[in-house]
């Protein structure tokens, strides 16, 4: 059955919580480790973090998106403006952006975590959520999308920022490398005219 890829819109919370668990996956990320600092962020983890995103999807817009087989969300993807997640711009990391001002600029955005249900794993559902997310930042006015993937093997842990390989068959190109393992990659977006 082929993978449906949408925003998450706060209708879709259901899915998006069923897929997360109780747990809220990663022991209780519920995807706020690159939204807030450190401190907020362990002090947070379980029910708060999960109350934090579900107020982020019902304000909008979409902070990333699902992706479906049949009914069921077998994968996420948070992709959005370098602004909504401001843990991931920092100067000391890797993801930091090239140009300071892209940190801010609604139309540089991020492809910052993926989460991809463990009996979908293998199937190509992170290539299809890199696909879709792509095609949302496009339909958004974004110019650039950029990802600081893992380069080699990894565990499904580790992985939870995406992998080099996947973005470089989606054309993204490798624009900086400030640690050993993690290239920051770019695609430029066409606008259609």
């Amino acid at each position: 059955m082929p993978l449906r890829v949408l925003p998450l819109t706060p209708d879709l919370w259901p899915a998006f919580e069923k897929l997360f668990g109780k747990q809220g996956a990663c022991a209780g990320c519920w995807c706020t480790y690159w939204r807030m600092p450190r401190k907020l962020y362990d002090e947070a983890r379980g029910a708060n973090a999960k109350a934090f995103f579900k107020r982020r999807v019902m304000k909008g817009p979409p902070p990333g998106v699902l992706a479906f087989e049949g009914d069921d969300a077998v994968g996420w993807l948070q992709i959005g403006p370098r602004a909504d997640t401001p843990q991931w711009n920092s100067a000391r990391r890797a993801t930091a952006p090239l140009d300071e001002t892209d940190a801010e600029d609604e139309r540089v955005w991020g492809a910052t975590c993926f989460y991809v249900k463990s009996s979908a794993r293998g199937q190509g559902v992170m290539d299809a959520l890199v696909k879709g997310g792509v095609a949302h930042a496009r339909a958004n006015g974004a110019r650039f999308v950029e990802a600081c993937p893992i380069d080699g093997k990894v565990g499904n842990v580790d992985a939870y920022v995406g992998l080099m390989s996947v973005f470089e068959r989606a054309r993204f190109e490798e624009v900086a490398r400030r640690k050993a393992n993690r290239p920051l990659m770019r695609l430029a977006l066409r606008t259609k005219r």
